[in-house]
Formats: C-alpha cells, structure tokens, sequence
C-alpha cells in the first residue's frame, strides 16, 4: 500500500472538507426564508447531500492529477476554485450581498471549467469528475441569479448571535 498516496487522498478530502465549513458557518437561516425564492427552488435536504458527493468527486479528481503530474498548474487552479467555492457562503449567507456573491459563482464556474480542461490531459477520469460539479454550479449560477433578481437588497449582515444561534427554518 502506497501510504504517501492515501495520505494524499486524506488531505485534498479534507481541504474540501473545510472549504465546507464556510457553509456550516454562515446558514440560510431567517433572513434567507423570507427572501423570494424560485419555485423550482431545489428541497433544503438536497444541498448538503449534492455537496457531499461533490466534495469526494472533486478532491478524488485532484488526488488523480496529483498522482499523475504532481503539484504544477493543473492543481494551482484546483486550489483557486476551492478558495472561491468556500468564499461564495461568506459573500450569499455572511455578507448577503446576492449580486456579489453571483459574480463570485461565475467566477468560481470558470475555474472549474479551467480546471476540467488542464485535468483532461492529465488524467481524463480526474476531468470528467470535475464535470457534475461545473453542472452543479451552473445550476447554482442560474438560482443566485434569480435570487439576486427578485431580492436586490441591500439585506443586513449575519451577525455573531445569528452564527451562534440553532438554526430554525420558517416553512415555506
């Protein structure tokens, strides 16, 4: 057993694990229920289930390009849209500023798009991986935009007390 390997594995696991938190930090909540929302509004129990998914998906593509290229500019833009995928919490649910945050979404599809496509010399299963995530986040870019639209703000930033709190969901 290559140990250097699994280890590897543990850790792009993990650093998808904790671009996560920035979810579990800054929630829906209230604020968010009461914002107009889309019909076709996926059910609340489907986004942390799609995220799981994924986040495995996407550090197993990057584990495969490690594998077979190393740390070189394939994975630099691995990184880039793991940073962006963890700031969009913070700008949608901290921040609340929708317009900003959909920008940031555009943002971080474009560097999934980079990323499929210097992963598909690499390793071709690591590009393909990374292709229901672009689909997710398209659908994802589509939603905040309609958001954005039918909610222009300006919307009060999360406060500590709102972090802190147990999260309570008003029923559509």
């Amino acid at each position: 057993m290559d140990w250097n390997a699994v280890f590897a594995l543990v850790g792009f696991l993990g650093a998808c694990f904790a671009a996560a938190t920035t979810g579990a930090l800054f929630k829906p909540g209230a604020w968010y229920d009461r914002l107009d929302r889309p019909s076709w509004l996926p059910p609340d129990w489907l986004f942390p289930v799609a995220w799981s998914v994924l986040y495995v998906m996407i550090a197993v593509a990057a584990w495969l390009v490690w594998r077979a290229d190393g740390f070189g500019p394939p994975l630099w833009l691995w990184w880039l849209q793991l940073a962006l995928n963890a700031a969009w919490s913070v700008l949608f649910f901290g921040i609340r500023r929708l317009g900003l945050a959909f920008a940031e979404a555009v943002a971080l599809w474009a560097s999934i798009l980079g990323c499929i496509l210097a992963f598909a010399p690499v390793s071709p299963a690591a590009a393909w991986l990374m292709v229901p995530y672009l689909a997710w986040v398209s659908f994802a870019c589509v939603l905040n935009w309609s958001m954005w639209r039918r909610n222009p703000g300006p919307h009060p930033v999360i406060t500590a007390a709102e972090i802190k709190a147990p999260q309570r969901r008003i029923a559509r």
